[in-house]
């Protein structure tokens, strides 16, 4: 049972000085004291501790610490756990640029449900994208997970806390259209292309692996008996290579019998690196990302007159000469969403789909490929054999 009383006394200059100590203990039994200087917020806090302690939420200021520090011990925490670089990274920036400016000085009993509810609406009035104050509030909340494992914290309050996204806000997935396949087909086989482009936009196209996988992938991952590629292993942004992300990313998918024919003519080309990869650097290493993007996707769609004006800002970027930059119109990940529109095209399962892209869950598949599902069937064929299947063939209703 907490009490509350007064304590008066003299202070150095003569001044007599108040204030109102609140005794109570904590859930675990241990005495606690707070002071107050006004009577009401004494009385205020013995109905909040009050509460926390009979739900076994309590923490006293005594064991709680800011904000900051709790975000410096999850960093160390992620390092320990050797999560990857970019993962780290991103927390960092969270942390410096998002969180702290606005709560690092906060001790983690100060926080409460309505203040990250208000610091969730600070983030979004502030001009942050919907995507950003999501992904900044996970990491808020999984700072504060990990607080509340070491006792410095009672509860997660940001646990529940999300941005909520519409239908309006998610852009569908549009991938290359046939006509742009055949062009960036056509463009890598030309003499003017590197052997490698082609045997790479094949892989791309019709294996659907994502950029990290497909620089990582070893010829012992290649079955040109029969017509597999496994997948095992990921390059990170530091070229460092280790397994997938999740255990999703783990799969074998099957390719046509013509990626199989240019691997086969690749393979005889290929230069020999350590680690035996199909798509090595010069220097036998992974190629880095930005390389890819460089040497490959920009150069192969502007070769194959697939590409648009690069604007920034909203304005045409030029060159020393005055002529307009031109870029191409689709990223290394369009070309994995390639490779899924022709499996659906084909109306492979969606489980099997799934499975191929390496999706973590049947659900991610639909969020990202449901309309490209829908449009499996026009309307009308659709109508015409639900029609077929009551009334027969040229069957009638009248």
């Amino acid at each position: 049972m907490a009490a509350i009383r007064k304590r008066t006394w003299t202070a150095s200059d003569g001044t007599q000085k108040q204030a109102w100590l609140v005794d109570y203990r904590d859930q675990a039994g241990k005495r606690r004291a707070k002071q107050f200087a006004r009577k009401k917020d004494a009385d205020a806090f013995v109905t909040k501790a009050s509460w926390e302690v009979s739900q076994g939420t309590h923490t006293a200021d005594s064991q709680s610490i800011t904000v900051e520090k709790a975000g410096q011990n999850w960093i160390e925490r992620a390092e320990r756990e050797a999560l990857e670089p970019s993962t780290i990274k991103s927390y960092r920036e969270h942390l410096r640029l998002h969180i702290n400016p606005l709560l690092g000085a906060k001790r983690l009993n100060q926080l409460t449900k309505p203040m990250v509810e208000e610091y969730r609406d600070q983030l979004l009035d502030g001009g942050h994208s919907r995507i950003m104050a999501a992904k900044v509030l996970r990491s808020l909340s999984s700072l504060l997970k990990e607080a509340q494992r070491v006792g410095y914290v009672g509860q997660n309050v940001a646990h529940g806390i999300t941005v909520k996204r519409s239908g309006r806000d998610k852009a569908k997935v549009v991938p290359p259209t046939k006509e742009h396949m055949r062009a960036l087909i056509e463009a890598a086989g030309a003499e003017t292309a590197r052997p490698i482009d082609k045997p790479l936009l094949l892989v791309l196209l019709f294996a659907g692996l994502r950029a990290s996988e497909i620089r990582a992938l070893t010829w012992s991952n290649v079955d040109l008996k029969r017509g597999t590629i496994t997948v095992d292993r990921r390059a990170d942004p530091a070229n460092l290579i280790g397994p997938p992300k999740s255990a999703s990313g783990f799969r074998t998918i099957p390719v046509p019998v013509s990626v199989v024919s240019e691997l086969k003519r690749w393979k005889l080309r290929c230069p020999a690196s350590r680690l035996d990869l199909v798509f090595p650097s010069a220097a036998g290493t992974p190629i880095f990302h930005n390389n890819l993007v460089l040497s490959f996707q920009e150069p192969l769609q502007l070769a194959a007159g697939i590409s648009r004006p690069k604007l920034v800002d909203g304005k045409p970027v030029k060159d020393e000469q005055g002529q307009t930059v031109r870029e191409g119109l689709y990223s290394l990940h369009d070309f994995r969403h390639a490779a899924a529109s022709l499996w659906i095209e084909q109306k492979v399962a969606p489980k099997r789909v799934q499975a191929w892209m390496g999706h973590a869950s049947i659900a991610l598949t639909f969020d990202v490929y449901g309309h490209l599902f829908a449009a499996q069937e026009e309307d009308a064929a659709v109508m015409a054999a639900l029609e077929a299947g009551v009334l027969g063939a040229g069957g009638s209703a009248a």
